[in-house]
């Protein structure tokens, strides 16, 4: 009896947030599309009873079931869960954003990412998996110490939270403009669903309900597209009109002539998210997950080659957005540049069509957070809990503290994405971390000898002082040091890539003076 209550306890769970929006959405003020609240929730309970379907293979007597479902991944599974994860609230919502307000030229982060799994599955992919890692940070902890690995803790769960916020926010101004569902009540329900089933089955869930979502994903992308277009005339027509627009910001490949300073600050963009892609906890646990190293670099690739297609008719749909005349179609217009794709997908196509195109789409980005919940949490307790605090941890312990952990993170990306406007700020700004301050040292971990603790100490304080010091309109910090090119107070000299850059070269210079004190350690197989 008590096996099978436990057993309906997730659906339990499901029901009474369900019920909770529902009875919301009642008492609400707003105008409820109820079909479209209806279709996301079927959406959310399929996504959500394949978790919980997959939870049942874990392994329960092995410890790295729950985090990298016992090493057996295979490739088209491996390869799925890898895009799914990429393409979530942020990549979605955050295209289209960019697209619409800045202009194909600043539709960067599609393509840096998918070039970064493609040149992490390259460079990375295999010697990771070769040495048998249970975390990204693993190498570090190795070569630089424990505690130095919990230094470079701390930009890792800051990318992922603010990745897990970047979705969150897309899910909430979706709800807000498709359904009339206020966005709070959206974001919350959306992150009690995504951490009830991560809780429930790790990694294995994960990567199932990926599966899901990127099918979802493409039916939902298929089904609209063809009324987009045939509202705005023909793909010759939309182009020209957007052409027309936004002038060499149209283009793709930029021309430095015409952008003047602004090609700097794009080529310190394109850099920062091809290789600040890379180090992220989320992408090495699908590759450590692999069956063999020639897995883990190929489901690295063709993820990145999936990603890039899937951005396509999302940047379709900033566009058609953004050349549309609104007022024509007696309407305001999207509130913000944020909103353009659900805004899109409800006025000009078919009630029914969008309802449930942006279900499936919604269901779909819904189950991105799942992914970095349990990566942020997996760092937290094998790299920093356990060796710091409870070198003894069982693995029944460590898989009770992993499922606390993807509470918390779940709650605190939660109350961030309560007060961001911008899906593509945040988006973008998850790499920014990690490409100044953990990619130098997971490089000089993995390919540099002589690298040391003293070296990445270094390397890392002077990285974060020329980060810090460019400033972030998002995080409302102000420009600290006097770099060139400032203009409308937005550094557009690559400062990033120079943090970067400066970061790396101490590393390797500071631990080449210190060898004798701080002798390097050589990698070692873990498990």
């Amino acid at each position: 009896m008590s096996k099978s209550l436990n057993s309906k306890r997730p659906f339990i769970a499901f029901a009474l947030i369900t019920l909770i929006v529902a009875g919301i959405a009642a008492v609400s003020d707003q105008a409820i599309h109820w079909l479209g609240l209806i279709l996301v929730f079927l959406f959310y309970f399929l996504i959500f009873g394949i978790g919980v379907w997959a939870s049942k293979k874990e392994d329960k007597s092995k410890a790295n079931s729950f985090l990298l479902a016992g090493r057996k991944l295979p490739l088209w599974i491996a390869m799925l869960t890898m895009a799914a994860t990429w393409i979530g609230g942020g990549y979605i919502n955050g295209t289209a954003e960019a697209a619409s307000g800045s202009g194909l030229l600043w539709v960067q982060a599609p393509w840096g990412y998918g070039l970064s799994l493609i040149i992490g599955g390259i460079f990375f992919a295999r010697k990771m998996r070769r040495y048998r890692f249970s975390t990204m940070l693993d190498p570090l902890a190795q070569r630089f110490g424990i505690k130095m690995a919990a230094v470079f803790f701390l930009p890792a769960v800051c990318g992922e939270i603010f990745w897990i916020a970047a979705i969150l926010t897309a899910l909430g101004t979706t709800f807000s403009v498709i359904i009339g569902l206020d966005i709070s009540t959206a974001i919350i329900a959306s992150a009690l669903i995504g951490i009830l089933y991560t809780v429930i089955g790790g990694l294995w869930s994960v990567a199932y309900t990926d599966v899901i979502q990127l099918f979802l994903l493409s039916i939902g992308l298929l089904l609209v597209t063809p009324y987009i277009i045939s509202a705005s005339g023909s793909i010759s027509d939309i182009w020209s009109a957007y052409e027309l627009q936004f002038g060499h910001r149209a283009q793709l490949i930029p021309q430095p002539a015409l952008m003047g300073d602004h090609f700097y600050s794009w080529m310190d963009t394109g850099l920062l998210l091809i290789f600040g892609g890379i180090p992220w906890q989320v992408y090495f646990q699908r590759v450590l997950a692999a069956k063999n190293e020639k897995t883990a670099m190929w489901l690295s690739i063709s993820a990145g080659v999936i990603c890039i297609l899937i951005a396509i008719p999302a940047a379709f749909i900033g566009m058609v957005g953004a050349i549309t005349d609104w007022s024509a179609l007696g309407l305001a217009g999207p509130e913000s540049h944020a909103s353009v794709l659900p805004y899109v997908l409800r006025y000009l196509t078919p009630g029914l069509i969008a309802m449930i195109g942006l279900s499936a789409i919604s269901a779909a980005v819904m189950s991105s957070i799942d992914s970095s919940m349990l990566s942020a949490s997996t760092l937290a307790v094998i790299n920093v809990y356990k060796p710091l605090l409870r070198p003894d941890l069982s693995s029944t312990k460590m898989r009770s503290m992993l499922r606390r952990s993807i509470v918390i993170i779940g709650l605190a990306a939660t109350f961030l994405s309560l007060s961001i406007e911008s899906v593509y700020a945040l988006w973008f700004l998850c790499s920014d971390m990690v490409y100044c301050l953990l990619f130098p040292a997971l490089c000089c971990a993995l390919f540099d000898p002589k690298a040391n603790r003293a070296g990445a100490l270094c390397g890392f304080i002077v990285a974060l002082v020329l980060r810090i010091g460019g400033g972030d309109a998002t995080l409302h910090l102000p420009i600290l040091l006097p770099y060139p090119m400032i203009e409308d107070g937005m550094v557009l000299f690559p400062f990033r890539t120079t943090a970067m850059l400066s970061g790396l070269l101490t590393i390797i210079i500071v631990s080449r003076i210190t060898q004798h004190r701080y002798p390097a350690t050589v990698l070692k197989e873990s498990e």
